[in-house]
């Protein structure tokens, strides 16, 4: 049990702590002006990227909607000719959105990443939910050399199955029979 002087110590400890901040002058940051500078690690502003070749990323495979605790994302898919998948069409709620950056730890094509930009408030809730178009943007983002078709086993226009990165050729099925 305390002591009457360990008490009285503590107590003036706070009050000295509480003086010493009471004569200091405000800190104020002028906020439009001057930025404070963010963690390289923050999220906020979901973005869709591209390939190294210009393509949409997005293949549509609704990971990202999936793992969404708040399911603010959703996205309809379709295969082109030559087999590339896309988004049709692709929303993000973010009067919905809590940026806990699961979407871009789901997504296998390093499509959707989010950015550090943080201003985006608006008074018509409506205006909060963002289309494709406004989320796409001619960059590849953090990842500037991966393209997932290069690398999915998948007969593209990036090549036939067999020609990828790191993937063998197909084998005959009937030539492993005893």
């Amino acid at each position: 049990m305390p002591s009457a002087i360990e008490a009285i110590e503590a107590l003036a400890t706070g009050f000295a702590t509480t003086f010493k901040h009471l004569f200091r002058r405000p800190i104020t940051e002028p906020y439009p002006e001057y930025k404070r500078p963010l963690p390289e690690r923050s999220r906020a502003r979901i973005v869709l990227t591209r390939d190294p070749d210009g393509q949409e990323r997005c293949v549509a495979c609704y990971l990202c909607s999936a793992v969404c605790p708040v399911s603010c994302i959703s996205m309809q898919s379709v295969e082109r000719e030559d087999g590339r998948r896309y988004a049709a069409w692709f929303r993000i709620n973010f009067a919905r959105c809590i940026y806990c950056g699961l979407c871009e730890e789901a997504c296998p094509t390093a499509a959707i990443q989010l950015t550090p930009d943080f201003e985006h408030c608006e008074r018509d809730i409506l205006k909060m939910v963002a289309e494709k178009d406004d989320l796409l943007v001619d960059h590849c983002g953090k990842d500037t050399a991966y393209n997932f078709y290069k690398y999915a086993g998948v007969s593209t226009d990036v090549g036939d199955k067999g020609t990828h990165v790191k993937e063998d050729k197909p084998v005959n099925v009937k030539s492993n029979m005893p």
